[in-house]
């Protein structure tokens, strides 16, 4: 992110744009949207720029502006389509302090103009760091597609009770308050705030709610334990964005990605508690006891974890210690690695009149490598995910080849499933170990076993030379 979204306070502020044409014009439709004072510096105005004068929306001066014209202006725009003359323009303004936008000119200007969608007081603004504008504007248009006009009444319905609404205390109760508020506020075809503002029927159902808010106890905390799915943020469920928009404690585990984690809501405070096979690790005990300390304080805590909780996840472990505090709880299932995995290759985990059944495996348990039902993953046709299985992976072909399982037999290693960086390594049962120990350290992989990548039925011997 080269250029940092902010809302620059422009009430009463002088704004300074210089040039006279469709260029400057198409600049002041925005800035009149602001409560700013605007001067125009033109020798040879645009009619149209003319008439915004006459109107008094703007103030006009019929010249060229020089370095005293800049003076006390928060902004200036150097809008005159001449490359040498907005140069010069930029160079005076910033020497009186002022911040400039050279016009279609990225690498010369201080800030950049997004596109907006306006909803005042609700403004949404568009940025694309100047590389795609036209992206901008069809992303706005959808914007303004969504979003109804009565969402800023809704704002400014807020805005006239926020006082009131600062009886009650800060932080939890306060936003519990305030998204009970705006849930009940919305429907299906957008928010029912009524026209004009905060009137009888709206200035009731807040009295009340406040009313109830304010007669709670302080909100025991809770815990939600969410899966994050495999790592793509659009694999996410809603019911886990929800969660993670709502939460103010975040304690999340290392197969969680960078961009699962933005998603969470800007004040809440966020924990990481990797754990790693065969190295150091947060034990699950102070996992548990971080839960309930967080929860224990009256906050919505997320548990996040990679995948889906309920697999290899120790979610009963994590419940167990919530229901022995007395702290209420939900889980939140998510996509697990094995189905993002399998889809990536292009196969299914199972198939009519190949396999009816499908493991789910550990590569380790608390012991060490874990023991299997061995005989039956031998059989032709067996379908498995086997999770953690990188250092298990001699021992696993070991085992499979005691009980008799084809040294043919299709194997696919897909790492970091669903995200932009997946790979797929297509290898036998022979060649198990080649590309397993090609997979980097610390980088989450699920074997398949008994599946090949849909395109690469037939290249998997060319393929299993590259790892000898």
């Amino acid at each position: 992110m080269n250029h940092f979204p902010i809302f620059l306070a422009l009430d009463g502020q002088r704004i300074v744009v210089c040039g006279g044409g469709e260029t400057a014009l198409a600049k002041l439709r925005l800035l009149l949207k602001t409560t700013g004072r605007i001067t125009v510096f033109a020798a040879l105005p645009d009619a149209a720029i003319g008439d915004l004068a006459q109107a008094g929306r703007i103030t006009l001066v019929a010249r060229e502006a020089g370095r005293a014209d800049m003076r006390d202006a928060r902004l200036v725009y150097a809008a005159t389509d001449d490359a040498a003359r907005d140069a010069h323009l930029a160079q005076l303004a910033r020497a009186e302090g002022a911040l400039v936008n050279i016009v279609d000119n990225l690498a010369d200007s201080d800030f950049l103009t997004p596109a907006i969608v306006d909803r005042d007081p609700v403004t949404v603004a568009i940025g694309t760091e100047g590389t795609a504008p036209v992206l901008a504007r069809t992303i706005k248009a959808e914007l303004e597609a969504r979003l109804p006009a009565r969402l800023g009444t809704l704002a400014r319905i807020a805005a006239g009770f926020r006082q009131r609404a600062e009886a009650l205390t800060p932080g939890v109760a306060r936003r519990s308050f305030w998204a009970e508020f705006f849930d009940q506020s919305f429907d299906q075809s957008g928010p029912r705030a009524p026209e004009q503002g905060i009137d009888g029927d709206a200035e009731r159902v807040l009295t009340a709610l406040l009313a109830r808010h304010l007669d709670q106890k302080a909100a025991p905390g809770r815990v939600d334990l969410v899966g994050a799915g495999p790592g793509d943020p659009e694999l996410l469920t809603l019911k886990a964005r929800r969660a993670l928009d709502r939460a103010d404690v975040v304690i999340h585990d290392r197969l969680v990605s960078p961009e699962i984690l933005e998603l969470a809501r800007r004040e809440a405070r966020i924990i990481p508690v990797g754990k790693t096979g065969f190295a150091a690790s947060v034990p699950q005990h102070k996992i548990n006891e971080m839960i309930v300390h967080h929860a224990s304080g009256g906050n919505h805590v997320v548990r996040l974890k990679g995948g889906d909780p309920t697999v290899f996840g120790r979610l009963d472990e994590e419940i167990e210690a919530c229901e022995a505090a007395g702290i209420a709880w939900s889980v939140v299932p998510g996509i697990t690695a094995a189905s993002a995995a399998v889809a990536g290759i292009g196969q299914s985990l199972t198939r009519r009149g190949r396999n009816g059944s499908v493991r789910l495996l550990t590569g380790h348990d608390m012991r060490g490598f874990a023991e299997q039902d061995w005989h039956a993953l031998a059989r032709p046709g067996a379908v498995a995910a086997i999770y953690m299985g990188k250092r298990s992976a001699r021992f696993t072909q070991g085992r499979l080849m005691m009980h008799g399982a084809d040294p043919a037999t299709p194997l696919t290693i897909v790492e970091n499933a669903s995200r932009a960086d997946q790979k797929v390594r297509a290898t036998t049962l022979a060649g198990l170990c080649g590309p397993v120990s090609a997979v980097p350290e610390g980088v989450p992989a699920v074997i398949l076993w008994g599946l090949a990548p849909r395109e690469a039925l037939a290249a998997i011997a060319i393929k299993n030379e590259e790892f000898g």
